[in-house]
């Protein structure tokens, strides 16, 4: 390997204008596939943080209760294929209470031994209406433990003002409500539920959040799991269970085992959320086809340099073998002038593509001067880019190895 890696380097050298030029398309291409490959993933990642971040990975809600009525409907009986006298029947679902989940205790200890499950917590949510003097506006109240929940949505780190918790007597709201209804912290809100029978409760405004959705600012509204049960009329009872899952693209299946051994209804934010899904695979494809032709292309330019060589080396190598030199060894020669340009080139290419990404990161900025986001190259990404260049590189030589393994010394002198 010291002799051929001797005559693999002076050959480069020779031909330094040659190597030079396959040295930067390889860069460049290597350039490309790192940094498409980091930005997708990055956008993959912001996209789902900014999507998945106010939401839980698995829900837990009871069956939908369906009622039965017949109908007398002229006719009927004609329509379903019955004999005369039958009526038509109409299934339909109640929606005179919310539905709970009254043994969510066990629920929850059921999904908490799920594998790849890092957090459970249980809410009572429903709807309501926070006023303030005149002004009112309709929420989703949710009734939470401050801190299961924080495990699954992060709230502490979306507090902007005031206390991350949630006590008895006090709330948490976002920041859009707390303009439209005029709110400052420490105000006090009326929060009523229920409808013709309503309950009404007033708490203190503890912290504004921002859950990065203004919608969601101006709808949800985190008060104590007892005071949201009294409000919605569900004491003891919850109406969700939520769960937080280690491998996000694994939910699916951890909501199909939860289904199968409660019962219930149980909706991964894969079903809930199929559009993103599908955008976030045909990106991934889309990668994967730039990466492929991207790699065919660095090969296709490094055979290409190689063969090149290999005709104007054609004497050198003729000389070598009647001195000695084996085919094996006139094969090794091209191998290493395949990887050496492959590596170097893709050092050179992960360094730009390192670059080209912190420029992004600096400079792409949105509409309101903030950078979109930050994309870090990771170290296993960068080092994996390489080693496929390089392999790329040594295939790429195959070719042009075989052809000088096979010239006759006489013949090649000769010429």
């Amino acid at each position: 390997m010291g002799f051929a890696f001797t005559v693999a380097w002076r050959f480069l050298r020779e031909g330094r204008f040659q190597s030079l030029l396959i040295v930067v398309g390889v860069a460049a291409g290597v350039a490309v596939v790192t940094y498409v490959s980091a930005l997708i993933q990055g956008l993959q990642s912001n996209t789902i943080e900014r999507t998945l971040g106010t939401q839980a990975h698995l829900t837990v809600k009871a069956r939908e209760e369906r009622t039965t009525a017949a109908l007398s409907v002229p006719g009927a009986a004609a329509l379903v294929g019955v004999g005369p006298g039958t009526v038509a029947r109409d299934v339909q679902s109640r929606a005179q209470r919310l539905r709970t989940l009254d043994d969510w205790r066990a629920i929850e200890a059921e999904m908490a031994r799920l594998p790849g499950v890092l957090a459970v917590t249980s809410v009572a949510s429903g709807a309501a209406l926070a006023q303030r003097g005149d002004a009112s506006r309709a929420i989703s109240l949710m009734g939470i433990d401050f801190e299961g929940y924080d495990r699954i949505v992060a709230l502490r780190t979306r507090i902007v003002q005031g206390v991350a918790r949630v006590s008895p007597g006090e709330t948490l709201i976002g920041r859009e409500l707390a303009d439209d209804l005029g709110l400052v912290l420490g105000d006090r809100v009326v929060v009523r539920a229920g409808g013709a029978g309503a309950v009404t409760d007033t708490f203190k405004v503890a912290g504004l959040f921002d859950l990065g959705n203004r919608d969601l600012n101006r709808r949800f509204v985190y008060v104590t799991q007892t005071s949201a049960q009294s409000l919605l009329g569900i004491p003891g009872g919850m109406t969700q269970t939520y769960g937080r899952v280690r491998d996000l693209f694994g939910a699916a299946g951890l909501a199909a085992q939860l289904r199968a051994r409660t019962g219930l209804d149980v909706e991964s934010w894969m079903d809930s959320n199929a559009q993103l899904l599908s955008a976030l695979q045909a990106q991934s494809i889309s990668t994967g086809l730039i990466r492929i032709f991207t790699s065919l292309v660095v090969m296709l330019g490094i055979a290409s340099v190689l063969v090149v060589s290999v005709v104007q080396k054609r004497k050198e190598i003729g000389i070598l073998r009647a001195m000695g030199a084996t085919r094996a060894q006139m094969t090794q020669v091209f191998l290493l002038q395949g990887a050496i340009v492959g590596w170097v080139g893709s050092l050179a290419g992960v360094a730009l593509a390192q670059g080209m990404l912190w420029a992004f990161s600096n400079f792409a900025k949105g509409s309101d001067g903030k950078p979109l986001f930050v994309i870090d190259l990771p170290l296993d990404m960068a080092l994996g880019v390489a080693l496929a260049a390089t392999a790329a590189g040594v295939l790429a030589a195959v070719a042009p190895a075989r052809r000088a393994a096979r010239l006759d010394p006489a013949q090649a002198i000769r010429l």
